[in-house]
């Protein structure tokens, strides 16, 4: 409910409130239209995955240019859900050393053996008294097999030699019938088609936000059958510790269709901070650079969607 009165007072904000005209993405973290524009420009020819859109004819903003409405890339695989990551990592277990430092520890990485497993190793393993007999049993076969060459001497030699056949014995019949074998024809169709891994992928959209004069991240979510994903299942695919808190639900801004996006209430600040961290480098970055480090700093928040490739800011 607060969300949605939120919405309202955005909406009739935005209708009043003049568009910001000066730059201050350094001082503020915040844009201008113009540098939006500037920054997806550079975006389209850096990662031509990445293109503009103009959307919706109703939806058009007078202040974008009518081709550059929007930024959008389509098609991005979602192999696993967010969830998934944590289960991928084995259990740690710290194991605390045995030497002559008592300080020393380390890591082990998976679980111990399960209860009684170490006895079951243990009762694996041949006690004495089999393996005396065992062994005994060896050596007297040893031994009767000596003694019997001993006492056959060297007639040994003569019965081998009877005993291995003639290969002018052996007669090899031809026949003019042969057997061919048919494999059985399978389809290249469905060779092609077994190997193809279904995932999720997603439509991800940048739109500029007048209100908090930051661009917006967008997902439009697909399912494995190609179907149009409730807004609500994207939640699965962002971190837990962002999923419900900076993760709303709204109608996209030049599409008619809801849709998950992170919202831009806190951008202008992170964004403050890491142009700051920049600054100290070689070369400070620039407006242009500005999408490219946004569209790496949300990557840490939809950590399975992998869409970001996009080069090093410089």
């Amino acid at each position: 409910m607060r969300h949605a009165f939120h919405n309202v007072y955005k909406s009739a904000a935005e209708m009043v409130l003049p568009v910001r005209t000066s730059s201050a993405f350094k001082e503020k973290g915040v844009l201008t239209p113009e540098e939006f524009v500037a920054a997806g420009d550079f975006l389209v020819s850096t990662c031509p995955t990445w293109s503009w859109e103009s959307g919706e004819p109703s939806k058009k903003r007078a202040y974008l240019p009518a081709d550059k409405q929007f930024l959008v890339t389509r098609n991005i695989p979602c192999t696993c859900r967010a969830k998934d990551l944590l289960k991928g990592k084995m259990e740690e277990e710290l194991v605390e050393g045995k030497g002559e430092d008592d300080g020393d520890a380390w890591v082990a990485t998976g679980g111990g053996n399960a209860p009684g497993e170490e006895e079951a190793i243990e009762d694996m393993s041949l006690n004495d008294e089999v393996t005396a007999k065992l062994s005994l049993g060896d050596s007297t076969k040893d031994d009767d097999v000596a003694n019997d060459g001993a006492n056959n001497g060297g007639d040994d030699d003569d019965d081998d030699d009877d005993d291995v056949p003639d290969m002018e014995d052996f007669v090899v019949e031809e026949e003019d019938d042969t057997v061919t074998i048919h494999p059985r024809a399978v389809s290249n169709e469905n060779q092609t088609e077994s190997k193809i891994l279904k995932t999720r992928t997603y439509d991800i959209s940048v739109t500029y936000d007048k209100y908090y004069q930051t661009p917006r991240f967008w997902l439009i979510g697909y399912d494995e059958s190609r179907q149009l994903l409730k807004p609500e299942l994207a939640l699965e695919d962002v971190s837990a510790e962002h999923a419900e808190k900076t993760v709303t639900i709204d109608m996209h801004p030049h599409l008619p269709l809801s849709s998950a996006s992170i919202h831009p209430c806190k951008h202008a600040h992170v964004m403050k901070r890491l142009l700051d961290n920049l600054e100290g480098g070689k070369e400070e970055p620039s407006v242009e650079h500005y999408l490219v480090i946004f569209l790496k700093f949300i990557a840490s928040i939809v950590p399975t969607i992998d869409y970001d490739y996009t080069m090093a800011a410089r």
